[in-house]
């Protein structure tokens, strides 16, 4: 198994896509790329701490590559909005990577570079890190499977981004 971490702005967003993912065993929301040692949601939500909300993705790349986990990353939110992801503003919901070495740094490159030629050379997802990773609290760990299903914001943001999954990436998903 590996691991990929990204931020795509609000991390119960990110977290549902990636659950649907074929090769995906773990999904954990959780800060990563600030200053402040374990923050909690209120601290990382005033955009003080420098973290962003992100999720770390266990996955099986016999199954699913890294280079493809960046592109379902890339293709399931907007790479072009700078410090946001729709309602969502603020360094919190950045679009950043967080390679853990650098044959990850080179595919975050390579992907951006991928996913750069689809949007008009308007990408502003970052390249981070390294950065400690600190879990979020875990009343927001698969949220959407609870709460989130009954919460107006997840039901207005989270569907698009799963049936942009199911249309672009139809042979990534699970059955």
């Amino acid at each position: 198994m590996e691991t990929a971490i990204v931020a795509g702005g609000c991390f119960w967003c990110t977290e549902a896509v990636f659950r649907d993912v074929i090769g995906v065993s773990e999904v954990e929301s959780g800060y990563i790329g600030g200053t402040v040692e374990n923050p909690t949601y209120q601290q990382v939500c005033t955009g003080a701490t420098g973290h962003a909300e992100a999720i770390k993705v266990t996955y099986d790349p016999h199954a699913i590559s890294y280079a493809e986990i960046l592109d379902v990353f890339l293709g399931t939110h907007d790479p072009t909005q700078l410090n946001r992801q729709g309602n969502d503003v603020g360094t919190q919901y950045r679009s950043a990577i967080f390679p853990l070495d650098d044959t990850q740094r080179a595919e975050a490159e390579a992907a951006i570079a991928r996913s750069n030629e689809d949007n008009g050379g308007k990408v502003v997802t970052t390249i981070e890190g390294p950065a400690p990773w600190y879990p979020a609290e875990g009343y927001h760990q698969e949220y959407w499977e609870g709460e989130g299903q009954r919460n107006p914001y997840c039901l207005a943001v989270i569907p698009p981004k799963l049936m942009k999954l199911r249309k672009s990436f139809q042979n990534k998903i699970k059955s």
